[in-house]
C-alpha cells in the first residue's frame, strides 16, 4: 500500500510504497494533509487500474496533454479541452466525444474554427499518445469546410489601398505586400531581425514555428528607412506604442484597415489578403512553387499550389497554339443544310 510521509527538508507530503510490484516515491506537491491524502488515494487507484486493465485503459486526457507538451507539442487551444475532458481516459475520447466537446466549447463557431481549436489539438494529442503506446490509434472525421476563395489584389489596387491608409498604417501595409508576412509576424517584428544593409528580414516567431528569411524589396527598404525609430518593435500604433497582442491578430488594425478599404473603394478585403496578393505576385513573376513555399513559410507544395491557379497568363500561348482557326465560322449540321433547300 501507499503511505504519506514528510521529509525533513520539505513542507510537502510525499507518497511512498509498492502496489502489485510497482514502487512509488514521489511528492504530492502540497502541504495540506487532506489534499495529500486525496492524491494518495487517486494515485493508488491509478496503479491498480493500470495493473488490472492495462495502461491504455487508464491514461487520461490531461496526463496525455502533459506528455504531449513535454515532447514539444503546441499548447495553443489545449486549456479549454483539458478543462472539458478533465479525467476522461483516452480510450473514451472517440468521434462522439470530440464532436460533443467542439459543440460545447464553441457553439456558434464556423467549421474552420472548430477544426483549428478543437479537432486539430485533440487529434494531435491522441496521435502523440498512440505513437507511445498510451492509447489505440484512431481516425477522427473533421467538420467539412466550404472551399475557400483566395482573395488577392492587383498591384494597382494595393497602391490605392496604401494611399488611402492612415500615415502610421502605410509602412505596415507596404511591408505586408512586399514580404508576404502574416500580420502577427509583422506586428511582433523587432528591429534586430531587420538588416537594411543586407536587405533582408528574419521572421523568428512564425505560425508553424519555422524561422525564415525574406529579401526586402526596394519599396519596403524605403518605407522602413523612413520610420523614426531603430530599436524595439518595428511597427507601432499612432501613439508610438507597440500593438497589444490579441487572439485575432487582425483586430489590432481592424478599424484603420477597414477605413482604408472604404476610402479606396476595395471590398471583401482583410489584412491577410496582403499575404495572398504577395504570393500571387511572386508566383506570377517566378513560376517557382518551391521558392514561394520557402519564402512564405508554407510546409508543403500543395499549400501554395492554389496560387498557381490564379496566374494563368503564362499559359496563353498554349491556348493560342490550338489547331483552331480564329476566323472560322461554325459549321452547320446536315439537317439544317437540308432545311434550307
Amino acid at each position: 500500500m501507499l503511505k504519506l510521509f514528510r521529509r525533513k527538508a520539505s513542507k510537502n507530503y510525499h507518497i511512498r510504497g509498492t502496489i502489485r510490484g510497482t514502487s512509488v516515491y514521489e511528492s504530492t506537491g502540497t502541504s495540506d494533509r487532506s489534499a495529500a491524502e486525496a492524491i494518495r488515494i487517486k494515485r493508488e487507484k491509478e496503479i491498480l487500474d493500470q495493473t488490472i486493465f492495462g495502461l491504455k485503459s487508464t491514461v487520461t486526457f490531461p496526463a496525455a496533454v502533459i506528455e504531449y507538451i513535454k515532447g514539444g507539442g503546441e499548447r495553443r487551444f489545449l486549456r479549454p479541452l483539458v478543462e472539458h475532458f478533465r479525467d476522461t481516459p483516452l480510450a473514451a475520447i472517440d468521434q462522439r466525444a470530440i464532436d460533443s466537446a467542439a459543440r460545447t466549447l464553441y457553439p456558434s463557431a464556423s467549421p474552420a474554427t472548430l477544426n483549428r481549436q478543437a479537432y486539430t489539438p485533440v487529434c494531435a494529442v491522441l496521435s502523440y499518445a498512440a505513437a507511445r503506446g498510451l492509447c489505440e490509434p484512431r481516425r477522427i472525421r473533421r467538420p467539412r469546410q466550404p472551399k475557400g476563395r483566395v482573395r488577392w489584389l492587383t498591384p494597382e489596387e494595393a497602391d490605392r489601398l496604401i494611399g488611402a491608409a492612415s500615415p502610421h498604417l502605410q509602412p505596415l501595409l507596404i511591408f505586408l505586400f512586399g514580404t508576404g508576412a502574416r500580420l502577427g509576424e509583422a506586428l511582433k517584428l523587432q528591429w534586430r531581425q531587420v538588416d537594411l544593409d543586407r536587405r533582408e528580414v528574419q521572421f523568428l516567431e512564425t505560425k508553424n514555428g519555422d524561422s525564415r528569411g525574406v529579401p526586402l524589396h526596394d519599396r519596403v527598404i524605403v518605407a522602413l528607412e523612413a520610420l523614426p525609430h531603430r530599436e524595439g518593435v518595428v511597427f507601432r500604433r499612432p501613439d508610438g506604442q507597440p500593438y497589444v497582442p490579441k487572439r485575432d491578430s487582425g483586430g489590432q488594425i481592424k478599424t484603420a484597415f477597414k477605413g482604408a478599404c472604404r476610402r479606396a473603394a476595395i471590398e471583401d478585403c482583410t489584412p491577410h489578403v496582403c499575404r495572398h496578393s504577395w504570393a500571387s505576385w511572386t508566383y506570377g513573376g517566378t513560376r517557382d512553387l518551391v521558392a514561394l513555399m520557402e519564402l512564405g513559410g508554407w510546409r508543403t507544395e500543395s499549400m501554395v499550389r492554389r496560387y498557381a491557379h490564379l496566374n494563368v497568363g503564362h499559359r496563353a500561348q498554349t491556348i493560342a497554339a490550338l489547331p483552331w482557326p480564329a476566323d472560322a465560322r461554325p459549321a452547320q449540321s446536315p439537317a439544317r443544310q437540308r432545311g434550307r433547300k
